[in-house]
């Protein structure tokens, strides 16, 4: 959760120096050494989990754990979805070890108001509910996202995703170069959608998406969730997007109570140009890049925003352990680039996630014949590189589990998930 807080420190921002700005923040280069996650989780009733959750009841759980003593950083979303994000680790390990540790205290904390963590790409029963009613910042958001139809409100107050993060790589050339995995977080998206797709309903009944939550991208502002258009220049790319996507919001100024300005067609390019309705500061920018939501976002790391919540309790371990795999082993990487970019060139030009490939992996998971072969391939080559990157057998274990209980047959959590609630529906 973002800062409603606005500070107007600072000259205006000129266009020219919101370039550079951009263009040195968003990929910072070295060698590929820390690894992070990001977990958004609904949380249900442990034993009733169709039923809404008081909203006292949740206040009351959620002061328990803001008491904790976490590694992690933990937020709340509008509709009341727990976050945790990991500070950067030097080994896969550490991250899984810390965070598995954090989730343990969350679980803990909530246990005796009868609450518990749920692994949904996008709950299955209930209707978007804004629980966060005092912030100017989601006020602002629901008035901008409601534009694009009722998408946006669901992604705000029903959606939960495992989101990794790794370092952007080498400034030179090759497998760990900035440049080659920038393009291969693109190229395996969709991959990942197929894989981990677990969201199939929707306000109690099957929507016929594997992954409603990657859906429900697609229709919200169809600039602010593409990709960006790629070329040889990713930070050129980059910054050409951030700065021609339209402006969410202006925010008030520091003693202002009133709502912040919800402007229909204004760019971050064009703000700085007219400087109206007040010249945009450095702050500013910060804040816009925090409110475009593509697959991929450079935020200094590459952050992959695709994958949905994961069932069980460490279910999140497997997408975290077989993307830091492809990505941070050099010969995994390489051979998951020639696997995938043959996939991804077949499906057109047109900026994920609106591209055919993504659609089939949203709306099918891995029942296309091609995806699921390229998820097999990518999922052996994780299983061989993770012991390189000192994996645990535990992690091992988990992700050959899955594999051979999904990605070997097909499958993704969805189906496993659907069957589940239709079961409780009986």
């Amino acid at each position: 959760m973002e800062s409603d807080e606005f500070r107007d420190e600072g000259p205006p921002l000129g266009e020219a120096e919101a370039e550079d700005l951009l263009r040195c923040i968003c990929f910072k280069t070295g060698p590929p050494r820390t690894v992070g996650v990001e977990l958004e989780w609904l949380v249900h009733h442990l034993d009733r989990p169709r039923e809404p959750v008081d909203q006292d009841l949740l206040d009351t759980a959620y002061g328990a754990v803001r008491a904790l003593p976490l590694s992690s950083s933990l937020t709340f979303e509008p509709g009341g979805q727990l976050e945790l994000s990991s500070l950067p680790a030097s080994t896969l390990m550490a991250c899984v070890d810390t965070m598995a540790a954090d989730l343990a205290a969350v679980r803990g904390a909530l246990a005796p108001s009868g609450l518990s963590l749920a692994g949904f790409g996008l709950d299955p029963w209930q209707p978007p509910n804004r629980r966060l009613r005092d912030a100017p910042r989601y006020n602002a958001m629901e008035a901008y996202l409601d534009r694009s139809g009722s998408a946006g409100r669901a992604m705000m107050c029903s959606s939960a995703s495992v989101q990794v993060c790794l370092d952007a790589g080498h400034e030179e050339p090759g497998p760990l170069g900035f440049g080659r995995r920038w393009q291969l977080a693109h190229l395996l998206g969709a991959v990942l959608v197929a894989a981990f797709a677990n969201s199939p309903a929707f306000l109690g009944k099957g929507t016929g998406w594997r992954s409603t939550r990657q859906a429900m991208w697609s229709a919200l502002d169809p600039v602010r969730t593409l990709a960006p258009r790629t070329g040889t220049d990713p930070r050129a790319d980059w910054t050409a997007y951030v700065l021609d996507s339209p402006v969410m919001c202006v925010r008030a100024r520091d003693g202002d109570d009133g709502p912040w300005a919800v402007p229909r067609t204004l760019t971050f390019r064009d703000w700085i140009r007219s400087g109206a309705p007040r010249p945009p500061v450095r702050a500013d920018l910060d804040y816009h890049i925090s409110t475009l939501f593509p697959p991929v976002r450079p935020r200094g790391h590459l952050e992959l925003r695709m994958i949905d919540a994961q069932p069980g309790e460490d279910g999140w371990i497997v997408p975290l352990a077989v993307t830091a795999a492809l990505f941070d082993d050099p010969e995994a990487s390489e051979t998951a680039y020639r696997t995938v970019k043959p996939l991804a060139e077949s499906a057109g030009s047109h900026p994920a996630p609106r591209n055919p490939l993504w659609e089939g992996a949203a709306r099918g998971g891995l029942a296309d014949p091609e995806l699921r072969s390229a998820a097999v391939t990518c999922f052996q080559l994780a299983l061989e590189a993770l012991p390189r990157l000192g994996a645990s057998g535990a992690v091992l274990d988990a992700v050959a589990d899955f594999a051979e209980r999904n990605v070997l047959r097909g499958r993704c959590p969805a189906d496993h998930t659907e069957r589940e609630l239709a079961h409780d529906r009986h």
